[in-house]
């Protein structure tokens, strides 16, 4: 009778474990149906909020909508700001259902992602409303050089867009923070050596074409002034 006692004891000390247990698995699932079901309603009204103020029309006209079409994708970028509402709703009922289980491990590496969420929802409307205002910037250098004659409006338009485009992804990239700055500088050394590229080839093969255009943009006094 002893020995089937301590035979038994190691069953007995699993299911000692195992009523434990069933407790805690019984609240995380509760708390990850009820995240999944506050989720999909914090989604919904973030997308009704972001529509209700005209918020897909800034992003269709900065052409993010455009770019995430061209992707194969039929969200545009309010539903994907309700996709980010989502994740981050459900990443926390994970948290919290994985720390009730005592998986630590597991809750910090769900926590580096939910704090990475919320920058990278501040870096993508950081790029619809620089995209957008990079269009209007452009959109209105062209109107002006073609108001008072400039010629080459379609470049100095296209160099001013661009210029800020630039500007803005870096400072998109910067916010993300991703590999310690490694991307914002791979970033800088690949833009600095196309200017590069671009000053010499444009210096060597074409100072006819930098004279015209400066002869044409900025006339001299005296043939100003002639009749």
């Amino acid at each position: 009778m002893d020995s089937l006692n301590i035979a038994l004891e190691p069953l007995r000390a699993l299911l000692v474990e195992i009523g434990t247990y069933l407790p805690r698995l019984g609240v995380a699932l509760a708390v990850l149906v009820a995240g999944w079901l506050l989720a999909k309603a914090l989604r919904f009204a973030a997308v009704r909020a972001l529509r209700s103020l005209n918020f897909h029309v800034l992003t269709e006209r900065a052409g993010v909508d455009a770019f995430l079409q061209q992707g194969g994708t039929r969200l545009d970028t309010t539903d994907l700001f309700g996709m980010f509402v989502y994740l981050l709703v459900v990443l926390g009922a994970l948290i919290v259902a994985f720390n009730g289980l005592g998986l630590t491990q597991v809750t910090e590496l769900l926590g580096r992602v939910l704090l990475f969420l919320p920058k990278l929802m501040v870096g993508l409307l950081v790029l619809v409303f620089g995209l957008y205002f990079a269009r209007f910037v452009g959109q209105s250098v062209l109107a002006y050089c073609r108001n008072v004659g400039i010629g080459d409006a379609e470049l100095l338009a296209g160099v001013a867009k661009y210029a800020i485009v630039t500007f803005v992804l870096l400072i998109a990239i910067d916010h993300l923070d991703i590999g310690g700055g490694l991307v914002q500088q791979t970033f800088l050394i690949l833009l600095t050596g196309v200017v590069l590229a671009l000053a010499l080839a444009f210096g060597i093969g074409g100072r006819e074409r930098a004279a015209a255009l400066l002869e044409r943009w900025f006339p001299r006094a005296d043939e100003t002034r002639s009749p």
